[in-house]
């Protein structure tokens, strides 16, 4: 059944897995903003698209099931690893989370979700006019 949204939506399942899974990586770097010690991570996002659509050498992902799917009916790429994130102002207590610079990458990951489910959405809408003739 994945094989079928992989043909339908093309990249775009995937980006949205992983753009979900950046929205989550820096929500947490917000609520982590005033925590000790915390180093901002962020996700490597055309690193791991690379690897979700199998042009890199990485090792392809595999279903350990037939049944095993994510919420959307799509396989779900593997965790990708989080990469820590640069501060260009150090603070005293050791947290590397600048609050505008997250807010920003929020921003632009919600951006592009919403762009790659529109994507997505539009590929869904072209198959249902060809399939209703119209």
């Amino acid at each position: 059944m994945s094989a079928g949204f992989d043909k339908l939506y093309g990249i775009h399942s995937q980006s949205l897995a992983l753009q979900h899974q950046r929205l989550q990586q820096v929500a947490a770097n917000i609520a982590n903003a005033d925590t000790p010690n915390y180093r901002a991570k962020d996700i490597d996002f055309k690193t791991a698209l690379q690897q979700a659509a199998g042009t890199t050498d990485a090792q392809p992902l595999q279903r350990t099931h037939g049944r095993h799917l994510n919420i959307a009916g799509v396989a779900a790429p593997a965790s990708t690893p989080a990469v820590e994130r640069e501060s260009s102002q150090p603070s005293l207590d050791g947290n590397s989370v600048e609050l505008h610079r997250e807010q920003a990458a929020f921003a632009d990951a919600a951006l592009r979700y919403r762009a790659s489910l529109q994507f997505a959405q539009g590929r869904l809408s072209t198959l249902m006019s060809a399939l209703k003739g119209q």
